[in-house]
């Protein structure tokens, strides 16, 4: 007699298993973590524009529809579509990636006359905090974006709360193979053991446990990290090796790692070339209550940029490659 059958695929609860996975990776960065990454991040007519454009192909967004850009970064989104005359929502919980957004929608040619153009509304506003309370309400938005920004322990509860807030479609993109916080072949380099987590896995997973189907397709990236001193690299290598130990590595194994770095940073940092801004990314085919409806920088209640952004003078020899899945569904 044959044993019943259990199949993990449609009785494991994978929202609760993204949950463990997210104790192990030491959880979402917090606020304070990406304000001090916005100066090195792209923006939207940088080295991103190649990803930017494929992933705008892919949402098939309709001409002046309203779009909510979650977790919206520096702007990769959110400008270009500002720029093609889309009244837009920018959340994200950092106030340093607010900043950036904001000095370059205030380049895009508006005036304080006409605040309208563009109609950006910029939102200081986490994955986690109650979305009405800063006017996010169902059904507010035509289209409803998260690019590779869902970074959020409860999972199920970032995906149904951009169902919600869209009147006609949603689109995502998640990592196919792990984290882009992480070099994998440093890290296999060190001695350390890796395996892919297929994040875009579990968010198609959990969809469709709801009754969602999403379409699906794939944006492959490449990115150079870059430094201004070895020191710098340095320290970057090292808090990448300790933060994904506890996913990857026993203590020796990442005690050994620790000892190796500097014999790869000098192997594998090298100098940028001056003719050319270090690459960020790209293609190859979030807080407290604060809101802006403006196109200008609000200056107390977000920081102004430290200085503007100068090239660095070191980068990795190689590029680090991976590729996003691209996640969307159209509502009933």
């Amino acid at each position: 007699m044959t044993e019943p059958l259990t199949p993990l695929l449609t009785t494991t609860d994978w929202n609760s298993e993204w949950k463990r996975l997210q104790v192990l990776r030491n959880g979402p960065a917090d606020a304070d973590a990406w304000d001090r990454r916005a100066p090195t991040f792209p923006t939207a007519h940088g080295s991103q524009s190649g990803y930017a454009e494929r992933f705008l192909q892919l949402a098939g967004i309709r001409s002046h529809e309203s779009v909510m850009d979650m977790g919206c970064g520096t702007g990769v989104l959110s400008v270009p579509l500002a720029e093609a005359g889309h009244p837009v929502i920018a959340a994200d919980f950092s106030s340093g990636m607010l900043n950036i957004l904001m000095e370059q929608v205030a380049a895009l040619g508006g005036n304080e006359r006409d605040p309208s153009d563009p109609d950006v509304r910029v939102i200081k506003m986490s994955w986690e905090d109650d979305w009405e309370h800063f006017g996010v309400r169902r059904h507010c938005v035509d289209v409803a974006l998260a690019s590779r920004s869902i970074a959020t322990s409860d999972l199920e509860a970032a995906l149904m709360k951009l169902d919600a807030v869209a009147r006609r479609r949603v689109c995502i993109t998640l990592a196919c193979a792990g984290s882009p916080r992480v070099d994998y072949q440093m890290l296999r380099d060190l001695g350390i053991p890796t395996r892919p987590s297929r994040d875009f896995l579990y968010a198609f997973n959990i969809l469709a446990a709801n009754g969602i189907l999403p379409e699906v397709a794939y944006i492959p990236s490449s990115r150079y990290d870059s430094f201004d001193s070895v020191d710098e690299a340095r320290a970057f290598f090292r808090e990448m090796v300790e933060q994904t130990a506890a996913e990857y590595a026993t203590d020796a194994q990442v005690a050994e790692a620790l000892s190796r770095l500097d014999d790869w940073i000098e192997r594998n940092i090298v100098a940028c070339d001056s003719a050319s801004t270090p690459p960020e990314e790209s293609a190859d085919a979030p807080g407290s209550a604060h809101e802006q409806k403006t196109h200008r920088p609000s200056g107390d209640s977000l920081p102004a940029r430290e200085s503007a952004r100068a090239p660095k003078l070191l980068r990795t020899r190689n590029k680090r490659t991976m590729t996003w899945a691209f996640l969307a569904w159209n509502k009933q």
